[in-house]
């Protein structure tokens, strides 16, 4: 190991590739290689016991109880506890327990591992129990601090590059299936983390081949298992023809339409996040009360499932493109209402991350979308989609990737109308965040 304690060589200003052509690069590929598959195991069983408390807690205990169905005020006491618990580990547990919501979703390097435990314990309460959030933010988190954790342990004294792309191949195998594939979550985390030139061709090999071991072990570990892989998919997806004029004219209706409400909701998490903060135990669960407030408004106003407000909507797309016939227009509105402000509560305060809330609100709105003439279902769904994750995480690329390769071989058919909503969208969305303060006079002269 004396080669990667030694760390890569600094590349040189002539030579960016100095650090890839180094003796420790092999070794460093290995240890990526080799850190891919506990990381990919940890971060399964994670989503499954995610998934479980799920089940149990808005499921089984209510039959357990002796309802004979899960009753639509079940989310309010589920809820005010996930506020509590979540609130209670960031007051009491080292760190912050995971980057907040409302910050987007960025690389800040690997969390020290002191802060692991509050990372976990405030996701699992947050999303185990409803929060209108994803899995991604936690998991990018747990798989970059275990991969710095693994990487010092192995190699006594490794340097910084050495740590940080360790940690980043960490996060890489971490989410390595959960968007459908291993190059999709690649994409998320290279644009999201600004990589580019020379830090790209360092950092993203390792990345990559810890993501491929780990879609590996995921796909492994779903068939021995039995639970499946946690993976993005959808099965039956209507199908899409040629892109008209009349749909071009929705793509930039669906753009302006996604970056209006995106920025309400990002703005309605920054402006609770200010008021709770001061009271953050009390304000947590009056926060978890407002998002089983609105499931409960929900399954009351549409006659349906509570559920469908609640959680990050990874596992109801398929369910909500299936079934999308049997929503009239009206309970559409009233689910798109309530999930976006759901999702700007949760924002708020609970822990999670952001892109699986942004695909299920957007895929709402396109569903609305499509009963409006010149627009067919297939196209308004992953315009509703591309629109508003850009409109909420400002990646653009992964924005367009994420809405049309879950749209599989009709994918490409669609895409010009996903580039089209989603640069919109961006554009809107960039112009109505208000501009940054530039520093007063005084405060850059240091004063008079």
């Amino acid at each position: 190991m004396s080669a990667v304690g030694a760390g890569p060589p600094t590349a040189q200003p002539g030579d960016p590739l100095a650090v890839v052509r180094g003796r420790g690069y092999p070794v460093l590929l290995l240890l990526a290689a080799v850190l891919g598959a506990p990381v990919a195991a940890v971060a399964f069983g994670f989503l499954a016991l995610t998934d479980k408390l799920q089940s149990w807690t808005y499921t089984d205990l209510p039959r357990a109880l002796g309802f004979h169905d899960t009753p639509s005020w079940w989310p309010l006491p589920l809820l005010a506890l996930a506020g509590l618990l979540t609130a209670l580990t960031i007051r009491h547990l080292p760190g912050t327990a995971g980057h907040r919501p409302t910050e987007g979703l960025s690389a800040k390097g690997a969390p020290a591992a002191r802060d692991l435990p509050g990372v976990v314990l405030a996701a699992l309460a947050s999303l185990g129990l409803g929060a209108v959030l994803g899995p991604e933010a936690p998991l990018i988190a747990l798989g970059a601090g275990l991969g710095a954790v693994a990487v010092r342990l192995v190699v006594r004294g490794a340097p910084p590059n050495v740590v940080a792309s360790m940690g980043a191949a960490g996060s890489f195998a971490a989410i390595s299936t959960l968007l459908g594939s291993p190059l999709l979550g690649a994409f998320l985390l290279m644009e999201a983390s600004g990589l580019a030139g020379a830090l790209l061709d360092v950092v993203l090999v390792p990345g990559l081949l810890a993501s491929g071991i780990g879609a590996l072990m995921f796909t492994g570990l779903g068939s021995w298992t039995g639970l499946g892989t946690y993976s993005l998919t959808l099965n039956d997806i209507p199908h899409a023809h040629a892109p008209t004029a009349a749909e071009f004219g929705w793509a930039l209706v669906t753009g302006v339409a996604a970056a209006c409400l995106g920025t309400g909701i990002k703005r309605l998490g920054v402006l609770l996040e200010a008021r709770i903060a001061p009271r953050a135990v009390r304000g947590s669960v009056l926060a978890g009360l407002a998002v089983g407030g609105l499931a409960l408004a929900y399954a009351e106003g549409s006659g349906r499932a509570a559920s469908e407000v609640l959680y990050s909507g990874q596992n109801a797309l398929g369910p909500l493109l299936d079934g999308s016939a049997g929503y009239s227009v009206g309970a559409l509105l009233l689910l798109l209402v309530c999930k976006a402000l759901a999702y700007g509560v949760s924002m708020s305060c609970l822990r999670g991350g952001m892109v699986f809330p942004s695909m299920f609100v957007g895929a709402v709105g396109g569903i609305a979308l499509s009963h409006c003439p010149g627009l067919s279902l297939a196209p308004a769904f992953a315009m509703g989609i591309g629109g508003m994750c850009v409109a909420i995480l400002r990646l653009p690329l992964t924005s367009v990737l994420l809405a049309t390769l879950l749209m599989g071989s009709d994918g490409l058919t669609v895409m010009p109308l996903v580039i089209t909503a989603v640069a919109v969208s961006y554009v809107t969305s960039v112009r109505l965040e208000p501009a940054a303060q530039p520093p007063a006079a005084d405060a850059v002269s240091g004063g008079s």
